[in-house]
């Protein structure tokens, strides 16, 4: 035969029984789709659970600071209040600074000379910042250093530099003691940070990072806007609580608190992360069983046309072939039901000695897998069931064409 030849009759043998054809092709769709159902799930949950993880081991807490009402209303938070919340148990490290506002960044250029021709000034954020900044953003430095306390104490004017910062203002070195020009005024750049730990603090790999002392005489940037706190594993919850009073002991409810998930909150929402994923998976399987149940249903409606012919000539109703067909159907369901039931037990007991954990079965889970694969079956069986019913007596008693 041609090719020509075969794929005609591959053609007409496919779409001899179309009925067939759909049941084995969507099992065959539905299993690919498990594969890769059960694939991009199972990675996407791997992701959740993980990020979930992560919210656990945080340990940094971000205090956020109101804006005094009026210029001349006394700060909510002093600069000497940090060192309040750095005596509680379980803090390991705190850091203050105050920044420009949002959308009212600084012009920093790192030339003096002025040029017409080119844009020198970059609008960046400013922060005016205590010495700890380091420690309790987790930042490191890729060059030079970071001010210490008697930078602060002197009010030196000098600078620290965020990555992306350094930049925009072509800065990759330090060793020549470069300078930038914070809204006109010199600061001479010690440090260039490289990564911030911290990813709710990444707003620091864009800012020119001063002394807040030189920063509230130069600049005039105001008073505390964000407490940074890294505490010891599990002491986070309490922290946030004992955070605000030691801050501000007149108004602590008045200071907006971030802090990691409770523990409790993040058990829950891991046991509903894995419980919707095996759900899915459950699911896709369930359809997978029903679609092959259907199509052995349909191959053995199509089989017994003789004797579905015999009993329609008989005196059998319509509704007693249907009848028939779905008790099987609904038969094998149930037996599925209850093998996969004790499989599922026994397979549950097995991991878990192997893997040394204590089992949980779901006991009303297990006792109604039974009737649910009795459903199943009973909904795989209808469009065969009513195939079988619509026979004529003398087309079926000649059996399959």
């Amino acid at each position: 035969m041609k090719v020509r030849d075969l794929i005609t009759e591959a053609v007409s043998g496919v779409g001899a029984r179309p009925a067939r054809t759909v049941l084995t092709i969507a099992g065959v769709v539905v299993g690919i789709g498990t594969l890769v159902t059960t694939l991009g799930v199972s990675a996407t949950a791997g992701n959740q659970i993980a990020g979930r993880f992560d919210a656990a081991t945080a340990t940094g807490i971000t205090v956020h600071v109101p804006v005094p009402t009026g210029k001349d209303a006394p700060p909510a938070v002093s600069w000497s209040a940090p060192g309040n919340v750095a005596r509680l148990n379980g803090v390991t490290a705190i850091a203050a600074w105050s920044r420009t506002p949002e959308g009212r960044d600084l012009p920093v250029r790192a030339n003096a000379v002025r040029d017409p021709t080119r844009i020198l000034d970059r609008l960046l954020p400013v922060l005016g910042s205590t010495e700890t900044l380091p420690a309790a953003t987790r930042a490191s430095l890729a060059a030079g250093r970071f001010f210490d306390a008697g930078h602060v104490r002197r009010r030196d004017r000098v600078a620290v530099l965020g990555a992306l910062a350094a930049e925009q203002l072509g800065l990759t070195r330090i060793d020549n003691q470069p300078a930038v020009l914070v809204d006109g005024t010199a600061f001479t750049v010690i440090g260039i940070l490289g990564t911030v730990g911290r990813q709710d603090q990444q707003v620091l790999g864009t800012a020119v990072i001063l002394p807040w002392t030189a920063a509230d005489d130069g600049l005039d940037l105001g008073p505390i806007s964000t407490v940074a706190i890294t505490t010891a594993l599990g002491a986070a919850q309490l922290i946030a609580r004992q955070a605000p009073v030691a801050l501000d002991p007149n108004d602590p409810e008045g200071l907006e608190v971030d802090a990691p998930p409770d523990p409790a909150s993040l058990r829950g929402g891991v046991a509903r992360d894995v419980s919707g994923l095996l759900l899915i998976l459950g699911l896709v399987s369930l359809i997978v069983g029903a679609l092959g149940i259907a199509n052995v249903t349909l191959v053995t409606v199509l089989e017994r046309t003789a004797e579905i012919g015999l009993r329609r000539a008989m005196g059998a109703r319509r509704r007693d072939i249907a009848i028939q067909f779905l008790l099987e159907s609904t038969v094998i369901g149930l037996l599925g039901g209850i093998v996969g039931a004790s499989a599922g037990i026994l397979a549950v007991v097995a991991i878990s000695v192997v893997k040394q954990w204590t089992p949980v079965v779901d006991g009303t889970l297990a006792a109604a897998s039974p009737l649910v694969g009795a459903l199943v079956g009973l909904l795989a069986g209808l469009y065969p069931a009513m195939r079988a019913a619509r026979m004529q007596p003398v087309e079926a008693l000649r059996g399959p064409s």
